[in-house]
C-alpha cells in the first residue's frame, strides 16, 4: 500500500517569519525516509521561481512534490504551470457543487475525477482541476482555474465565440460549438495560462495573458 504524501505546511501570511523555501527546509530536517510530498500554502502566495526553488529542494531530499494546497485560487498559478496537481483548502470540507453566481456564470469549487460530467447553460468556472475521464459542458466559456486534462466543451448551443481558457490545457478533447481538436502536447511560456478559441472554423490555441509577476 503506497504511503500518504508527507504535507509541508507554511505558516499563515501574518505568522511567517523566514521565507517559504526556509520553512521547507526546516520541516525537511525532521522528515525521515522518502515519498511524495504535499504543500499547504494556506494564504502565503507564492510566485513561480519561489515554488519551483521548493520543489527542487524537495526532489533534492527524496520528496518530489506532487501538489499544492491554498487558500487562494491565485496562488495555485504556478503550481499548475509546473504541472502539479493543486486544490483549493477547504474542498474536502464542503461537498462540491456547482453553484449560480447571480449571472449566467456557474462557479464549481473542487476537482472534478473520472466519471464526472458538469453541464451548465451559461458559462463554466472550474476552481480546481478537470481530471482524465471527467468532462464539463458549457453554453458558454468554459473557464478552468488549475488543469484542464478531460474532455470539455464550449458552446455547446452553437455559440463559435466561447472560449476554452485554463492555466494548463492537456485535454483529451476540446469543442467549440461543433469543432473539435486535442490539446496541446508543449507546456505554455511560464506565467501563462491557455486558452482555445474558433479562429477562421478551426480551435486555436495558444497562450493566454501572464497572470502573476515573474520575479520574486
Amino acid at each position: 500500500m503506497q504511503a500518504a504524501p508527507r504535507r509541508f505546511v507554511l505558516k499563515p501570511l501574518r505568522q511567517a517569519e523566514a521565507s517559504a523555501l526556509e520553512e521547507v527546509g526546516s520541516q525537511l530536517g525532521a522528515a525521515e525516509g522518502s515519498g511524495t510530498a504535499v504543500l499547504v500554502c494556506d494564504d502565503r502566495p507564492l510566485t513561480l521561481p519561489e515554488l519551483r526553488a521548493i520543489a527542487e529542494r524537495l526532489e533534492q531530499a527524496a520528496w518530489p512534490l506532487l501538489r499544492v494546497e491554498a487558500r487562494e485560487a491565485l496562488s495555485l498559478v504556478p503550481a499548475a504551470a509546473l504541472g502539479l496537481e493543486t486544490a483549493l483548502i477547504g474542498d474536502q470540507l464542503q461537498p462540491t457543487q456547482a453553484e449560480p453566481d447571480g449571472s449566467d456564470l456557474t462557479i464549481h469549487r473542487g476537482t472534478l475525477r473520472s466519471g464526472d460530467h458538469l453541464q451548465v447553460e451559461g458559462s463554466l468556472l472550474v476552481l480546481g482541476d478537470v481530471n482524465p475521464g471527467a468532462r464539463v459542458s458549457a453554453g458558454g466559456d468554459v473557464r478552468v482555474w488549475g488543469r484542464l486534462r478531460g474532455i470539455a466543451h464550449a458552446g455547446q448551443a452553437g455559440n463559435s465565440a466561447a472560449r476554452i481558457v485554463a492555466l494548463q490545457l492537456r485535454p483529451l478533447q476540446l469543442r467549440i460549438a461543433d469543432a473539435v481538436a486535442r490539446g496541446p502536447e508543449d507546456l505554455p511560456p511560464a506565467g501563462f495560462s491557455e486558452e482555445a478559441l474558433l479562429l477562421d472554423g478551426a480551435i486555436a490555441i495558444r497562450p493566454a495573458e501572464p497572470l502573476w509577476p515573474q520575479e520574486g
